[in-house]
């Protein structure tokens, strides 16, 4: 949380300190714990509080626990009585923080119900979150003197109104045409909460629209075991449902949209679509299908096949009929037989892909696909290309031609002089740059107007290539 978001007393905002609130700190257990406080306090004098060296001189105490053993945990247990008793505010962090009491419940709510927070190990933004709500931060030297800011989120270079956020680093996928974990590292997935400050401080900027992008969606949190994170100071899992969740119900208060992309159709994603049908989050997903044959599947080292991906979608759209599902694929992969590609083609059309985008395979240096047999011509690659998107046009637009006559929300990109003279948009069913757009005709009422970044009916009229056209109601 910013400090923009601190809790207001009554009768007004909080005076701005005469001098830097002090911390008091205590850091328990092993030298892992230790870094940990070494980051919090960092992050802490960065933000420009100091430290106190006594549990009465300070605005606030943090305690970071260890619940290795039985005397490590009541030594923690002691620590936190002490600083209560001494100061009054105190949040908790570590190992300790994390640990369940014989009720179910968080064992140091259980015994210091008066603390503050809450949070577990390697915890640092949540850890500050809960700082800035009961001693708000003096400065950000990062943010403060940086035009165009938006609060913790920082510069954004996407128009006010749609931002992406991203929401780990890194693969741990090795596909053989991919070099990506070379460049970025394996799965490093943000903390959750850390990834819902930002969101929420995006959404508070205006943003009506929150792209949610990583190089592997449906895996957030594999790399942390989906461990528990803190925000709003409740238990947050670090999964990729748990945020959507999350992201869906603020995405809610500020009548906004939450779009997915990058998601790998594992069999989890299947508790998605329920949040979609519940109009959560848009009914869109961006997956990386690349191909349909099992043999090019294997020889990409992809995480999947064909059949398994039909019979996935086919239960996504049981479950939520108006979903939209975006795709990306190779044609001419090394050792790709014309039957292989005809196989992709049917592929496409039984599935039905909403909007598919194809690309050449190009050799990437350091890629292992460059050692495959089978190279094909530049010419034999372009030309099945080209014959892709033909068939892929043809599907997107039969499914585009069932919109004519439907009315759709759109969020409107652009519209000269209030949309008297219509203007540009796109419904769920398209992503910024990537898909097709809905362009405004000029609005028959001479009191309908059209702004940027704020949404409105129409109704769809005809379609033209990838685009629909539509009237504003």
């Amino acid at each position: 949380m910013s400090a923009e978001q601190t809790q207001i007393p009554p009768g007004g905002a909080p005076a701005a300190p005469a001098q830097a609130p002090k911390i008091g700190f205590v850091s328990l257990g092993c030298p892992k714990a230790l870094t940990d406080s070494e980051l919090i306090l960092t992050q802490l004098r960065a933000e420009g509080y100091e430290t106190s060296k006594t549990f009465n001189g300070a605005d606030l105490v943090i305690v970071n626990t260890c619940g290795f053993i039985d005397d490590a945990v009541k030594e923690s247990l002691d620590t936190i009585g002490e600083a209560l008793a001494e100061n009054g505010k105190v949040i908790v962090t570590g190992c300790l923080g994390a640990k369940a009491g014989s009720d179910g419940g968080n064992l140091i709510k259980g015994v210091h119900p008066k603390v503050l927070a809450v949070t577990g190990p390697h915890a640092t933004q949540e850890v500050m979150d809960a700082v800035h709500i009961h001693v708000p931060k003096p400065h950000d030297p990062f943010i403060d003197l940086v035009p165009e800011a938006r609060g913790v989120a920082g510069i954004k270079l996407t128009p006010k109104h749609f931002a992406y956020l991203k929401i780990s680093e890194g693969c741990n996928h090795r596909c053989s045409f991919c070099i990506i974990p070379s460049m970025r590292g394996d799965l490093v997935s943000r903390p959750i909460g850390e990834v819902l400050t930002e969101a929420k401080a995006l959404f508070e900027s205006g943003v009506k629209e929150l792209l949610v992008i990583s190089q592997d969606t449906s895996a957030y949190g594999v790399d942390v075991k989906y461990r528990t994170g803190f925000w709003d100071g409740k238990p947050v899992k670090t999964r990729m449902y748990d945020l959507v969740e999350q992201l869906g119900t603020m995405a809610q208060a500020f009548g906004a949209w939450v779009r997915l992309h990058y998601v790998y159709p594992y069999p989890h994603v299947d508790d998605i679509i329920p949040l979609m049908a519940q109009g959560l989050v848009l009914p869109y997903l961006d997956v990386p299908f690349q191909h349909a044959h099992p043999d090019v599947l294997k020889r990409m080292k992809r995480p999947a096949n064909g059949e398994k991906n039909l019979d996935r979608l086919r239960r996504w759209r049981e479950m939520c009929p108006e979903i939209v599902v975006r795709s990306t694929f190779i044609a001419g992969f090394p050792g790709e037989t014309e039957e292989e590609f005809e196989y992709l083609l049917d592929f496409l059309k039984e599935a039905e892909i909403d909007r598919a985008g194809c690309f050449a395979y190009s050799p990437i240096e350091g890629a292992p696909a460059n050692e495959l047999e089978g190279a094909l011509p530049d010419e034999v690659r372009e030309e099945r290309r080209a014959r892709f998107m033909a068939v892929a046009e043809q599907v997107s637009i039969a499914k585009l031609n069932r919109r004519v006559g439907a009315t759709m929300q759109v969020l409107v990109d652009s519209a000269p002089a209030l949309g008297r003279k219509g203007g540009v948009g796109r419904s769920y069913a398209d992503a910024p740059e990537i898909d097709g757009t809905v362009r405004l005709l000029p609005p028959e009422k001479a009191s309908k107007t059209l702004k940027v970044g704020e949404f409105t009916k129409a109704r769809i009229v005809a379609v033209e290539g990838h685009d629909l056209i539509a009237l504003p109601i």
